[in-house]
């Protein structure tokens, strides 16, 4: 993986592909949104549940739209439960989840809030947070990575 080079930001387009490895998504299409503050993740059947003395949650996630059918099932560490406001304006409580990102070439850690993006063109946003200071955002570009 390349080190990502804070002096000469790699530019993203508005959408693009990435990898979750460590829940198991290869490949999916995500959203880039620089006004929402959080990341976020389309998720059904979260169950939080402890392991070992460890919080965690248990979720599905379908990574590729246009095949419902397939379902990941994804474990991991929660992190924290935050209130988020979404994009309709309503407040809710959210688990949060730390997890690598692979785009393109880099690979970083972020934390993904999960919720219920059913009705939403992407199972996925890229927060600002998520972005942090790490690329440069092209609005009129796709698919750069």
């Amino acid at each position: 993986m390349t080190e990502i080079n804070k002096k000469t930001k790699p530019i993203i387009g508005c959408l693009e592909t990435c990898a979750l490895p460590e829940l198991g998504i290869k490949n999916m299409d995500i959203r880039i949104d620089t006004g929402a503050k959080t990341s976020s993740l389309h998720v059904d059947n979260i169950n939080k549940y402890s392991e070992s003395g460890v919080t965690r949650v248990s979720f599905d996630i379908h990574p590729d739209i246009h095949n419902v059918n397939t379902v990941v099932t994804c474990h991991s560490k929660l992190c924290d439960i935050r209130k988020i406001k979404s994009s309709n304006g309503k407040s809710e409580q959210r688990y949060v989840i730390e997890t690598p990102i692979h785009l393109g070439e880099y690979q970083w850690n972020i934390e993904i809030t999960l919720s219920n993006r059913a009705d939403m063109s992407y199972l996925m946003l890229l927060g600002r947070e998520g972005i942090s200071d790490k690329f440069l955002v092209d609005p009129s570009s796709v698919f750069l990575h």
